[in-house]
């Protein structure tokens, strides 16, 4: 059965925005008190600090620290509308976007403007099979599903009485030297050797053995040449093996393999392997470069003009990680600015300024990647910091953009705890695909595991 949604109230102008991330979350507030009928289609009900994922797998915050629900983001914007649906397809002639309900029943939403921003996924680089056997962290059910991975091995080695599956279980191969993959990297790592050190009896968490493997020949490489080297050398202090210059080319439920800088294949016996090199369009991008007769880049990306509109579709807007201008990067500040950018442009049109806007330019905040407790590597501009300074540093940048009062109180007790008493609160997970490949644990009892 299809549905189709009612004209803007009173004749205002229609903005769909497909997205409720970041890009997504800067747009739709920027249409406040504006004669503009905005509409949100994601497929999830929340917004999602995607940069402290990793925290949220690794036990240090909660799913409701980095997860806020849209509606309560925006209840105060009565001119947005939040709906849980998927797009599926668009008729830009006839300007509607198609989408499907979570339960099934088809919705259409005609707009005036489309701000496009869905954000990306993790890429296999073409093998797809690698998914079930080494989840990546885009979304709160990859975090979830990590988290899972994470403290289930520990357990799994504990009960364990071949000396070959234990020492399995406590082997963690991380794919991808990106912040993302040095973050679990040094997360785990972490965990092993404070958090977990004294609470099992059979086994010793410090021996827990961490391998970062990357293609490249330096962990953290945008970050330049000495910032990377600082990263690399906290890493090893840590005790996280780097594999570099070394391409994965298989993973299954026993591990995975390797062809290193010589050459040479070699197999690990990996209980947990964990992805995070790549990233790709989502489909919906190809959904719309197809309607819309649009090129895309390797990543399947949508290349945009300098006002971020499509090429002979000045009506749709495409921005954040599914964007492709001038090699910007896929990191958050990007998305804010870009959604910005878009609203602005069209809030101009409705506000009757008739000059054409001036071409996007981004302004580089600088990145950030935290490695360990008191180390973490922070790039703005010519300013470099490392150690305990970079540290404090990212503290503060994480904070200032946590979405509301109640994520970034949270955020800043789950830190104190777990920062001064070397302990993580958030570690409750089920059975549910503990194990590589995805088989479910006690599937056949009753209870909170079988769900």
């Amino acid at each position: 059965m299809s549905e189709r949604t009612s004209s803007g109230a009173g004749g205002r102008r229609r903005v769909v925005i497909v997205g409720g991330g970041f890009a997504g979350l800067f747009a739709a507030r920027a249409f406040r008190r504006r004669p503009v009928q905005v509409t949100v289609v994601d497929r999830a009900a929340h917004h999602l600090f995607q940069p402290l994922l990793y925290q949220c797998a690794t036990g240090v915050l909660s799913e409701g620290e980095i997860a806020m629900p849209l509606r309560a983001i925006l209840r105060r914007y009565s001119n947005v509308e939040c709906v849980l649906a998927e797009a599926t397809g668009f008729d830009v002639e006839a300007r509607i976007v198609h989408a499907l309900r979570p339960t099934g029943g088809e919705i259409e939403f005609p707009y005036d403007d489309l701000i496009l921003a869905a954000g990306v996924r993790q890429s296999y680089f073409g093998h797809d099979e690698f998914a079930a056997f080494a989840p990546g962290m885009k979304t709160l059910a990859d975090a979830l599903l990590i988290r899972r991975r994470i403290f289930g091995a520990f357990e799994m080695a504990q009960s364990a009485t071949d000396p070959e599956e234990r020492r399995r279980w406590l082997s963690f191969a991380l794919v991808g030297a990106g912040p993302t993959g040095v973050e679990l990297a040094g997360q785990i790592r972490e965990l092993a050797t404070s958090t977990l050190s004294k609470q099992f009896h059979h086994i010793d968490p410090t021996e827990a053995k961490v391998m970062l493997f990357d293609g490249g020949d330096a962990p953290l490489a945008p970050f330049g040449p000495k910032l990377s080297a600082k990263a690399a050398a906290a890493l090893t202090k840590l005790g996280v093996e780097l594999h570099l210059g070394s391409i994965v080319t298989d993973v299954s439920a026993r591990g995975l393999v390797v062809r290193g800088p010589d050459g040479a294949s070699t197999p690990y016996a990996v209980g947990t392997v964990l992805w995070a090199a790549g990233v790709a369009a989502p489909p919906v991008a190809d959904m719309l470069a197809k309607a819309a007769g649009a090129e895309q880049d390797r990543a399947g990306r949508l290349k945009v003009q300098p006002d971020l509109t499509l090429p002979g579709h000045p009506e749709i807007s495409v921005v954040g990680d599914v964007m492709s201008l001038d090699d910007l990067p896929g990191v958050g500040e990007v998305a804010m600015q870009t959604g910005y950018y878009a609203a602005k442009r069209i809030r101009n049109e409705v506000d009757g300024h008739t000059d054409p806007p001036k071409p996007f330019k981004y302004r580089d905040l600088g990145s950030a990647a935290y490695i360990a407790r008191g180390q973490a590597v922070v790039s703005v501009s010519r300013v470099h910091l490392s150690g305990r300074i970079g540290w404090l540093a990212w503290l503060g940048i994480h904070l200032a953009f946590l979405t509301g009062f109640r994520n970034r109180f949270g955020a800043v007790l789950s830190w104190a705890i777990a920062f001064s008493r070397e302990t993580r609160r958030e570690r409750a997970f089920t059975m549910q695909q503990v194990a590589p490949g995805g088989v479910d644990l006690y599937r056949n009892r009753t209870g909170d595991d079988s769900s």
